[in-house]
């Protein structure tokens, strides 16, 4: 993928199981962030193709994925308490697969009522990626979860990984996740691959596919 002056991103090839979690290491923040833009459908790649079950449309894989957290892009406002950034994200839902509640009640149906009073950059990092995760998947229609860059807040993957572990896991509906971080963390044995390397490095039985 081309940027202005330069790439903004190898020829890179990955795929994801369904219902997986895929970690891929992405260079530099820019890199990162292009990748996870490609990945969610939020930005078209020079060349190459990207599919989300065998279906090519870009529009389809907008309206099936969340871009998670992406700097500058999706993070959310530091000077936004947690209750207004739920209200604001669960008004963007379309009516039809949003849930019947309003912030309060969705914050509370989650568990997660001592939240409302706080300011996001109050947040503790693993607290502030598990409430970002809870809210794309509060969209009905969303199947894959493109986090980027879940590292930057704390290089401890014992903090953010669980956090997607359990995103793909406890749903009630089939959930695929990709995180594009900085490094692959130590003694991580599941799906990985890299930023300008070709398909292969992940589970066999792929059915989705994104390369650019």
């Amino acid at each position: 993928m081309k940027g202005r002056h330069s790439a903004l991103l190898p020829p890179t090839s990955v795929e994801v199981e369904t219902g997986g979690l895929l970690l891929v290491s992405g260079g530099d923040q820019s890199t990162r962030t292009a990748l996870a833009l490609v990945l969610s459908g939020r930005m078209r790649p020079t060349s190459g193709a990207v599919e989300w079950r065998s279906n090519a449309r870009p529009k389809q894989l907008r309206r099936h994925s969340a871009l998670v957290d992406s700097p500058e892009v999706s993070e959310p406002e530091r000077h936004f308490r947690v209750r207004d950034l739920v209200a604001e994200d669960l008004s963007l839902i379309p009516r039809r697969n949003r849930p019947r509640t309003n912030a309060a009640g969705w914050l509370s149906d989650a568990g997660l009522s001592a939240l409302v009073p706080q300011w996001i950059e109050e947040l503790a990092p693993t607290v502030r990626l598990d409430l970002l995760a809870r809210l794309a998947l509060a969209d009905s229609a969303v199947e894959l979860l493109v986090f980027d860059s879940p590292d930057r807040h704390d290089a401890d993957a014992d903090t953010w990984l669980p956090v997607l572990e359990d995103s793909v896991s406890s749903s009630s509906r089939p959930v695929t996740a990709v995180a594009v971080v900085a490094q692959i963390p130590p003694g991580w044995t599941g799906p990985a691959a890299y930023a300008g390397t070709a398909a292969g490095t992940t589970a066999a039985g792929v059915l989705e596919e994104v390369s650019a």
